[in-house]
């Protein structure tokens, strides 16, 4: 079965007596087609009907784990305080909700939204709920034989001509990798569009726009800063200004990663694309849009390539199955966003990333010599936030 791309879950949660004997209603649904992909209904025992809700909603994302591991999430509830807790507009006060949250935010996706909606558009889900405390009901229900039949096996011969993975290797074969790629903010050549390279260059640091940028991603990432295990940042000097925001947000250290640095761009490091042709236009025309060639003195994307992955791979060991954010800059995270979608290389010139923006991908264990990889998101930024400005974008 091909699994959705984007999906719903509606959830609900109910106690007879808050506190009493509670139960907790969730269903999965294909966001294009409404149908139903599997449902939960189960009884909790004694409890409030706010954890019964919360209970709800790690149901209703642990379904979309099994059923649909790679599609975009939209949580739909009618209890105002889960979604706003959840949203990041309400503080979680009660000591019983704040672990049950914190594992809510683990199980979410990035990028995972929550909408609020009246009781009468989610009665399947407390239909669940009841039908849980009149013990009609218990556990998940998987809608169509097709979600947990057997495909009919293949001959040898089909198998051997197949150039899709066996069945075994069908879905996520594993806990997933998630790396949250976050782009330096704006520095001075930012803005000027002035070349800027890796370790080698003149290294200018954050400018106040770009602190604020970096701050403003840091406040929006901070709802998941619990499952995140680590901060791993380039050695460059402005990406390692924007990592110490974002760990001391997070309550991490940073970690340094040397093959994310940005591309080397030799002698023209500090100059805007003008004063480089001017300086030699054969040199620039024979850069752009290619892969092998060099600046003088600098890098190819092939060369950054080779070492960007290299670094990639070494993350990957080292935190396995785990959340990662990592700082890094534009050739870095294009090159990474290429290998998730087993892109050619040639992609990166048909990217765009702004100064501190968000880009998420999953990878996960090895299978048959292929690391299968998602991505979840890219080029994301808070919403209505100021501190982006068409000034800022990358050139």
């Amino acid at each position: 079965m091909t699994s959705p791309r984007s999906v719903i879950i509606e959830a609900d949660g109910g106690s007879r007596g808050n506190p009493g004997p509670a139960a907790y209603g969730a269903v999965l649904r294909d966001a294009e087609t409404g149908e139903v992909i599997a449902e939960d209904g189960t009884a909790i025992g004694v409890a409030t009907n706010n954890v019964a809700e919360y209970s709800g909603l790690i149901a209703g994302l642990r379904l979309a784990e099994e059923f649909a591991p790679d599609a975009d999430i939209e949580v739909r509830m009618d209890s105002k305080l889960v979604v706003e807790q959840m949203s990041g507009r309400w503080k979680i006060k009660h000591p019983d909700l704040k672990p049950l949250a914190t594992e809510a935010n683990r199980l979410a996706p990035f990028g995972t939204t929550y909408t609020w909606v009246p009781r009468e558009s989610n009665k399947h889900a407390d239909r669940l709920v009841n039908e849980a405390l009149d013990g009609k009901r218990s556990g998940v229900t998987a809608a169509g034989a097709a979600l947990v039949d057997e495909p009919e096996p293949q001959t040898a011969e089909e198998e051997a001509a197949s150039p899709v993975l066996p069945p075994s290797s069908w879905g996520p074969p594993g806990p997933a990798t998630t790396l949250l790629l976050v782009r330096h903010g704006a520095t001075p050549h930012t803005v000027e569009k002035r070349f800027s390279g890796g370790l080698a260059s003149a290294n200018p640091g954050l400018s106040d726009e770009g602190r604020a940028q970096v701050r403003a991603t840091a406040d929006w990432l901070a709802p998941i800063a619990e499952g995140v295990e680590a901060v791993v940042s380039s050695p460059v000097r402005r990406t390692l200004e924007s990592a110490e925001i974002l760990a001391e947000r997070f309550g991490r250290t940073v970690d340094l990663e040397p093959g994310f640095a940005e591309m080397e761009f030799g002698s023209w490091d500090g100059l805007t694309l003008a004063e480089v042709a001017e300086r030699d236009r054969a040199a620039l025309e024979a850069w752009r849009g290619s892969l092998d060639v060099a600046p003088p003195g600098g890098e190819s994307f092939r060369q950054v390539e080779e070492r960007v992955l290299a670094g990639l791979d070494r993350l990957l060991a080292r935190h396995a199955g785990k959340t990662v954010v990592v700082v890094s800059h534009v050739t870095p995270i294009k090159t990474m966003v290429a290998r998730a979608l087993t892109a050619p290389l040639e992609s990166v010139f048909r990217m765009q990333l702004s100064p501190a923006s968000v880009t998420v991908l999953s990878f996960f264990p090895e299978v048959d010599g292929m690391t299968p990889a998602s991505m979840r998101l890219y080029n994301a930024r808070p919403p209505g936030d100021d501190a982006f400005s068409p000034a800022s974008s990358a050139w």
